[in-house]
């Protein structure tokens, strides 16, 4: 009983938390082998063999957080990406537009502006697919018949189109499953999933590159030092809280008496929004790179912003940091609410030590301000290790993705967020925890 792995296993509920998890990430990625209809396999796998394939640092970047679902032009190659695109263009419509706001904050609301969300990410896939279609015929032109020839353009992009919307919005339905049914937030881990998938590949290249110069090992034993490292800091980071302490009036209601808890505190993280701005920024910035990158080779200007947005490229890493600060400022502004926060301490009878009933907003805004500064810095300097590991070492695209960045990130936060939950059903049913000091704190997508 003493063993968590045992402990997990005599947990009926968990056990088939777990399996029903397990089962969904395995229907995701059969899915990612399954091509769109009028593909042809066998001419799509020799084209990127093929030196018709000059290699694209963005259609790359693509595939990677795809699970290689994009290069087999699967049902999932959008993967989850419009979805979460939708979800920021929500969140961002809330705060521009009050009438939309107050529509949330209202019974049934919720329910309301969820069902306008899935409607938006319909359209976001539409426009995706459509220019899937387009990249299709791109490589058709180079001499690669990855389309059927029984199959006309305008059959190919109608039904290439739903069929690839039908399978985002499939995947959104196993997101939501998982979440409910079973183990951890099921929209993160289908992409920690995708990502995972990738880790094999990943290390086969890091193989191939090292063989063909034996003095790569040095920089590459090197670059392991700092992924170790780099995951130690994350993991420290991601676990570290600031607590601001409160304290409650004793309260008698009927014959109870409330209020007077010793300790009490408000849990604030060092980066209150996890790694959400890392996955917010990738998502914005790949809704239109993929555009751009598949319809380029039609359209001169769209083609002169894929070669400018390149994910090593410095425009890119600029956008990229920026966006990453301002959705930490953002998320955390939505998440934690200063002035929902005060209000809560002063209807329960709490004071902060030191500071005034009426500058409560002001202290917990100044605290949360000097917290996330530095916790966004921190997440961009980690998402542009990637492009650090190519530019110093010429790591191949696929390692240095995995050894920094948004991909390490997003594993070890989704990692941590699901440990988190399986200790606390571990807790609940009186077993031992996943570990014997401290608590885990997930990231609470």
């Amino acid at each position: 009983m003493a063993n968590p792995l045992v402990g997990i296993l005599r947990i009926k509920e968990l056990r088939e938390r777990i399996g029903f998890t397990c089962m969904m990430l395995a229907v995701f990625r059969i899915g990612t082998f399954i091509p769109i209809p009028g593909v042809n396999v066998g001419a799509l796998k020799a084209f990127f063999d093929s030196e018709l394939n000059t290699g694209n640092a963005i259609l790359d970047y693509l595939d990677f957080f795809a699970g290689g679902a994009f290069s087999n032009f699967s049902v999932f190659m959008l993967g989850i990406m419009p979805y979460i695109s939708m979800s920021i263009i929500m969140q961002l419509l809330l705060i521009v537009f009050p009438a939309l706001k107050k529509i949330s904050q209202e019974e049934g609301g919720r329910k309301r502006v969820q069902k306008y969300q899935r409607v938006g990410t319909v359209a976001v896939c539409l426009v995706q697919a459509f220019a899937v279609t387009q990249y299709a015929q791109s490589i058709m032109s180079r001499g690669a018949e990855i389309i059927y020839r029984d199959m006309s353009i305008v059959s190919f992009t109608i039904i290439s189109m739903i069929t690839v919307t039908t399978g985002t919005m499939f995947l959104m339905w196993i997101g939501e499953q998982i979440t409910k049914r079973g183990i951890g937030n099921g929209i993160s881990l289908l992409i920690f999933a995708g990502i995972v998938a990738r880790l094999p590949q990943a290390v086969w290249e890091l193989r191939n590159w090292v063989r063909e110069d034996s003095t790569r090992m040095v920089p590459a034993l090197i670059v392991f030092v700092l992924f170790v490292a780099v995951v130690t800091v994350v993991v420290f980071e991601q676990q570290g809280q600031r607590k601001i302490p409160v304290n409650y009036a004793k309260r008698v209601v009927g014959r109870k008496m409330y209020g007077g808890a010793p300790n009490a505190f408000i849990p604030f993280k060092i980066n209150p929004s996890g790694v959400i701005p890392v996955i917010f920024a990738s998502s914005i910035l790949t809704f239109p790179l993929q555009i751009a990158s598949t319809i380029g080779g039609n359209v001169p200007w769209l083609a002169a912003v894929s070669r400018a947005l390149t994910p090593n490229g410095g425009l890119y890493t600029v956008l990229y940091i920026i966006l990453i600060i301002f959705f930490a400022y953002f998320y955390t502004q939505v998440s934690l609410n200063p002035i929902e926060i005060a209000k809560q301490i002063r209807e329960n009878g709490g004071s902060i030590p030191g500071i005034r009933s009426d500058r409560i907003e002001e202290y917990l805004t100044k605290i949360l301000n000097r917290i996330v500064l530095p916790g966004s810095l921190y997440l961009a300097s980690i998402a542009v290790l990637p492009s650090l590991y190519q530019a110093f070492f010429g790591f191949p695209t696929a390692i240095s993705y995995i050894l920094g960045g948004t991909s390490l990130l997003i594993m070890v936060g989704v990692d941590l967020d699901t440990m988190s939950q399986v200790e606390g059903f571990l807790k609940m049913h009186h077993h031992e925890g996943l570990t014997k000091k401290g608590r885990l704190r997930g990231r609470s997508l």
